[in-house]
């Protein structure tokens, strides 16, 4: 097997974790705890996250990761007759092998250039599902930052809630990279539970080991939560390694450290391919970056650089995907910039 030594851009989690999250793991070695989650680091680390969004009323289980999160989520929060509503390119209707409808659950998915979705889209949905004989939309589904790397406003956030409490409709946001999102955003922690029923906290993707935090705001949607945990594989028997790296991510300030240093290598990248006239599709202010690359230029870097090619633009450009993360370093963000000055 080759060993490919490339710098990598093709993701945010290809580092094992953030030294800290290591060193609390490390420290955890020879303490003997309860497990499924029903020990002092996750009661720990779940009240550090209440209090970051000043609500103590919600309940934060420890998930493994994101697809289990959100099956989970579907599963519990749904009966077998309800919908979601989703953008097309959310990672539950592309990237999750259609673990939501294998929970028997359909996705309702609308065109969305930038990946977001508007009030407008979700009543559209709703009309066009009022049959007795058609699935009932009864949940929105929102990524935050999105799969195309924009981000929702406060405004965009409220005009949304406000729509969903018109219809009936429960708000739910996959953060996988909800540190990213909220980095260059104007929503705090504590405008999150005002504003969805339920939500989880990615630590994957920002510099956990593995594993998510879901937080349930809706006092209806908690009853029965952790069983449904269990049924669908994603209760850990050695919870306490979940609960010791939110510990580690939120006890100061750690968390949203490492979301800002992901967004600043990936806006000194931007500004390097702005340099080269390269354009956005669509433009971003997180740590995904979307470049619209001629192709003889994309394969000059794919030698030195690990990154997704999404899909060809006309015949002589693609859409390539770059992502930052805690793990990436000013020496590398330079050499990308030096080599691709030199094209």
């Amino acid at each position: 097997m080759t060993i490919d030594n490339r710098i990598r851009f093709e993701n945010d989690y290809s580092e094992t974790a953030h030294p800290a999250v290591i060193a609390r793991l490390a420290a955890e070695g020879g303490i003997s705890r309860p497990g499924y989650g029903l020990d002092d680091a996750c009661v720990t680390a779940a009240d550090y996250i209440r209090h970051h969004i000043k609500r103590d009323s919600t309940e934060v289980h420890f998930l493994i990761g994101g697809t289990s999160a959100n099956l989970i989520a579907h599963a519990a929060f749904l009966r077998p007759h309800e919908a979601v509503i989703c953008a097309e390119a959310a990672h539950i209707n592309v990237h999750e092998a259609g673990a939501v409808e294998a929970s028997g659950h359909k996705m309702i998915s609308v065109q969305s250039d930038d990946g977001k979705l508007r009030p407008d889209n979700i009543r559209t949905a709703c009309l066009k599902h009022s049959d007795e004989s058609m699935v009932h939309p009864r949940m929105v589904f929102i990524s935050n930052a999105t799969e195309l790397g924009t981000h929702y406003t406060l405004s965009e956030l409220r005009l949304l809630k406000d729509v969903c409490k018109q219809l009936n409709l429960l708000l739910y946001m996959d953060g996988a990279r909800l540190g990213s999102a909220l980095a260059v955003s104007d929503i705090q922690w504590s405008d999150l539970p005002n504003l969805l029923d339920a939500f989880y906290i990615g630590g994957t993707k920002n510099g956990a080991m593995f594993g998510e935090a879901m937080v349930i705001v809706n006092d209806t949607l908690k009853p029965y939560f952790r069983t449904v945990m269990k049924q669908r594989g994603g209760m850990l028997a050695k919870g306490f390694l979940l609960g010791a790296q939110f510990q580690a991510l939120f006890e100061g300030g750690l968390y949203m450290e490492i979301a800002k240093h992901a967004n600043a290598a990936a806006d000194k990248m931007r500004a390097a391919l702005t340099q080269k006239n390269v354009a956005f599709k669509p433009a971003t202010e997180t740590n995904q970056i979307f470049a619209v690359m001629p192709n003889d230029m994309i394969g000059a870097l794919h030698t030195k650089y690990a990154f997704h090619i999404m899909e060809p633009v006309g015949g002589r450009h693609s859409v390539v995907r770059l992502v930052t993360s805690w793990a990436t370093t000013n020496g590398m963000v330079e050499e990308f910039t030096h080599d691709l000055s030199s094209l």
